[in-house]
């Protein structure tokens, strides 16, 4: 269903001032990050405490969505904390030259449309970390074009274009003037790959009404659109955090049926996304890390 779209209640940039993210990354070069664990471990309470908006959105996740106890609830809310904490200190280690481990379940789907002559979309999302796989792997065949949210602060733009330049990775800002557009369509029309979240609204109002996790929940028609009327496969790529080097990473194909109408074959495969999303939060409940009511 197409609905009008509210404020955002994330604010889609990191938080940090540059001179502090580059000491972060400074200390990444000669500190083993799991000590920096351990002190995040300790400071997390707090965050909790002053972060009471994001704090209430996960307690109410694992209460109405996995149906968990108080207590339960408390104490998973407090691992999805700390989950988070070291999915953003493996972002800064990467940034400082730190290598991690990735296990593909699925990538025939992915070197398979690697290996065709046309483009195709590929959809990430907000559970686990698929920042990471762009910092850990490199596109050989086909040039990626990833979206970026155009109000993150400049030292995080540049950290991630200096790293992906060199995996065959590029960056399309959204901003707000719709250019965005038009430059998914010509990378699609020269045989390569757009990247872009398939979980948060971002750029438009219009949305998808998906059943997930027992209720119905918005997802953006963007991606959904642009595969169908573009003509385009679509793979959804999550990558979860498993221990301190290794994440995995599940490729998964979104199914299209060309027999359908066009709004009908959008809202298919949204449906398809939504249930295949469900499937890995339900295996990683920990890891999702949308901090506002997804279903409101």
């Amino acid at each position: 269903m197409e609905g009008k779209a509210e404020k955002p209640e994330w604010k889609g940039r990191t938080d940090g001032l540059p001179w502090m993210i580059r000491s972060l990354v400074s200390v990444m070069k000669v500190v083993d990050r799991r000590v920096i664990y351990c002190f995040m471990a300790v400071i997390v309470p707090f965050y909790m405490l002053f972060s009471h908006k994001g704090y209430i959105a996960i307690y109410r996740f694992f209460r109405e969505r996995f149906h968990y106890g108080p207590v339960r609830s408390f104490c998973k809310v407090y691992a999805n904390h700390f989950r988070f904490g070291q999915v953003i200190i493996d972002r800064y280690a990467a940034y400082a030259g730190k290598t991690f481990n990735f296990s593909i379940d699925g990538n025939e789907l992915f070197l398979n449309l690697m290996q065709s002559e046309g483009g195709f979309v590929q959809l990430s999302t907000h559970a686990g970390s698929f920042e990471m796989v762009g910092y850990g792997l490199t596109s050989h065949a086909k040039r990626i074009n990833g979206l970026l949210f155009a109000g993150e602060s400049q030292i995080m733009k540049d950290f991630r274009r200096s790293i992906l330049a060199s995996h065959n990775v590029g960056l399309i800002e959204v901003d707000g003037t719709m250019s965005h557009i038009f430059a998914m369509n010509a990378a699609l029309d020269r045989g390569e790959i757009v990247s872009m979240t398939g979980d948060r609204l971002l750029g438009s109002p219009k949305a998808l009404e998906c059943s997930f996790l027992g209720a119905e929940a918005r997802f953006p028609m963007g991606p959904f659109a642009l595969a169908v009327q573009k003509e385009v496969p679509m793979l959804a790529m999550f990558a979860m955090r498993e221990n301190a080097r290794n994440y995995r990473v599940f490729v998964r194909s979104i199914e299209s049926d060309s027999s359908l109408p066009l709004r009908a074959r959008m809202t298919a495969m949204a449906q398809d996304f939504a249930a295949k999303l469900e499937e890995i939060v339900r295996q990683y409940p920990t890891q999702w890390f949308n901090y506002y009511d997804f279903w409101a």
